[in-house]
């Protein structure tokens, strides 16, 4: 299908394609994708997503991205996101991350965040990260973190602080 042709694809047409239909779209066809379409992605379509592809996708299109969803990718599908994408996540996508995605974040991608998704990080996503993460927390974002998840944080991943963080 030419990108014009997945552009106009209704929904019911995405959601009928299969994983492997879906992994084999390009990124040119994923960007293409209207919002309501990958809002209506199954949690299997979204699973079947390349790194490429989900660095593809645009702003608008990731923050339709069900919770549910977005649980589903790898660390490795999420650290694939510009730092922008990553900045977008809404509290609630970042709220649904598991803690073995937390702990798969790189620190571009965590730096990425916004302080109020690093301040909405639960205690045992801030008990997932490591001390390779925390080194590169901001300032502003380590004045964001709540105390009972500050206190989740393991003892080698605390003494990875610097004085510029």
């Amino acid at each position: 299908l030419e990108t014009t042709d997945v552009a106009i694809l209704s929904t019911a047409q995405v959601t009928s394609l299969t994983a492997t239909q879906v992994a084999g779209l390009s990124t040119t066809q994923v960007s293409a994708l209207e919002t309501t379409d990958v809002a209506a992605l199954s949690t299997t379509q979204v699973a079947a997503l390349t790194t490429t592809q989900t660095g593809a996708l645009t702003t608008t299109a990731l923050g339709a991205i069900e919770t549910t969803d977005l649980a589903v990718l790898t660390a490795t599908q999420i650290n694939a996101l510009s730092t922008t994408n990553a900045a977008a996540l809404s509290t609630a996508q970042v709220a649904a991350l598991t803690t073995t995605q937390v702990a798969g974040l790189s620190t571009t991608t965590l730096n990425a965040l916004s302080t109020t998704n690093v301040a909405g990080l639960s205690t045992t996503q801030a008990a997932a990260l490591t001390s390779a993460q925390t080194v590169g927390l901001t300032t502003t974002q380590l004045g964001f973190i709540e105390t009972t998840d500050l206190a989740a944080i393991t003892a080698t991943a605390i003494n990875a602080f610097t004085t510029t963080n």
